[in-house]
């Protein structure tokens, strides 16, 4: 039986793999290309990482799953929390089936869990110490100097450390995954390549301007994966299927937008001390803030500690939002592209604890939740930011199979299912 190769690029969009491909950088990925299946894909909503690779490994809504940002309340609080593999609420691929496995460095899977096969989890790993199944593995991977993630911290110091800890991260990964493969039993062998969603926030920039000192740079990294690709595709046998995915794209910031400043200014959120930002301290005043990215939450009666917002208002309070939010503008550009309710997006039993509103972004304009800005729009250090709309999908595979015309990051599931026969 044929098995399934998975290779993630996380962060990386759709015209990124096109346009790299069509320039001979890629030119691995550019012959794959011309042997299968190569489309746009829809991210989860908000194109969040955590959100995007939990709805991929799980193939269902966050309604389904319960991860519904990079951060989330705990229920009854207004206190954040990572979420993590023991918050996902849905089985996994690989938790569904007797296949043997082999996954590599998928956000939101930390910590690892017993699983038929072997697992080092990715973001937000912390140590070796609990993102590895089975344990007995952790010296084989100190051996190979496995590095865990990029640091992040370099890229706020020097770029130029910055990349060399990228590249350095990405050879100590790839020998890792070389060692998998050849020496582990395994079906399925999902490899997530993270340092791609990193070199877009810092430098995507560099990639879009041909002058800047690091697009060389930019470029090489790319290359370098082609290179890693074609390793891994020269590897398969014939019977094999190839999937890759990304979890959303990435485009270039003009502006962050942030907004709960915006609800500051219209009066829907309200703090007890100015000096004291975070949701502890909001007033029970309050009818609505936001977490990242655009998920807004009303302060609901009986949901939260200071709720005030009554069931018979809720309706009145999300038009109001609606309004102000439909008419935000910056240098005459609308901001706000696409209005949700949390029942337009998201079903399943977790549909209570989803954002009320969630906002998408038109172009350029990244939306942002913090609590600790008062103007409505600024920057910072990243110059990339996530987009909806032009994840990727590319599939190669002898089976005879029927890939949506318009797929989502729910779909993947499916496809393997497909290819493995399943129902």
């Amino acid at each position: 039986m044929g098995r399934i190769v998975i290779i993630g690029l996380d962060g990386v969009p759709f015209g990124l793999m096109d346009d790299l491909a069509n320039r001979g950088i890629m030119p691995n990925f550019a012959n794959l290309r011309e042997k299968g299946t190569f489309k746009a894909m829809e991210s989860a909503i908000p194109e969040i990482s955590s959100v995007s690779w939990s709805s991929i490994i799980t193939g269902v809504n966050p309604g389904e799953h319960g991860i519904f940002g990079f951060m989330d309340l705990i229920p009854g609080t207004y206190t954040l929390s990572f979420p993590n593999f023991n918050t996902i609420k849905a089985p996994t691929f690989w938790q569904k089936d007797n296949n043997k496995h082999v996954i590599l460095n998928v956000p939101s899977t930390y910590p690892a869990k017993p699983m038929n096969g072997f697992h080092v989890a990715g973001f937000v790993a912390l140590d070796l110490e609990n993102a590895v199944y089975p344990k007995e593995y952790i010296p084989k991977l100190e051996e190979l100097n496995y590095r865990i993630d990029v640091d992040s911290e370099k890229g706020h110091q020097s770029k130029e450390l910055f990349m060399k800890d990228l590249f350095r991260t990405l050879e100590a990964r790839h020998i890792t995954a070389k060692h998998l493969w050849d020496d582990m039993d395994w079906q399925t062998f999902m490899y997530v390549i993270t340092g791609t969603d990193r070199i877009g926030h810092f430098l995507w920039d560099a990639y879009e301007n041909k002058e800047h000192e690091f697009h060389k740079q930019f470029l090489d990294y790319f290359k370098r994966i082609d290179e890693m690709i074609g390793e891994i595709s020269n590897k398969m046998s014939d019977d094999d299927s190839l999937i890759m995915i990304s979890d959303h794209g990435m485009g270039l910031t003009e502006s962050n937008v942030y907004v709960n400043a915006v609800l500051r200014e219209h009066n829907f959120l309200e703090l007890e001390d100015a000096d004291r930002i975070n949701h502890n301290h909001m007033k029970a005043s309050t009818k609505a803030f936001a977490l990242d990215p655009g998920r807004i939450y009303l302060n609901k009666e009986g949901k939260y500690p200071k709720g005030t917002v009554k069931k018979e208002d809720e309706e009145k309070i999300l038009q109001e939002l609606t309004n102000v939010f439909q008419n935000l503008e910056k240098d005459g550009k609308k901001v706000i592209k696409k209005i949700f309710r949390k029942e337009d997006v998201y079903s399943g039993p977790y549909l209570d604890d989803a954002p009320d509103l969630i906002l998408m972004a038109n172009k350029g304009f990244n939306l942002r939740g913090t609590l600790a800005k008062k103007e409505l729009f600024g920057t910072d250090i990243f110059t990339g930011m996530h987009t909806q709309d032009d994840a990727f999908l590319f599939v190669k595979t002898p089976k005879s199979i029927k890939i949506p015309e318009n797929p989502c990051v729910i779909d993947v599931v499916k496809i393997m299912n497909e290819i493995k026969g399943d129902k």
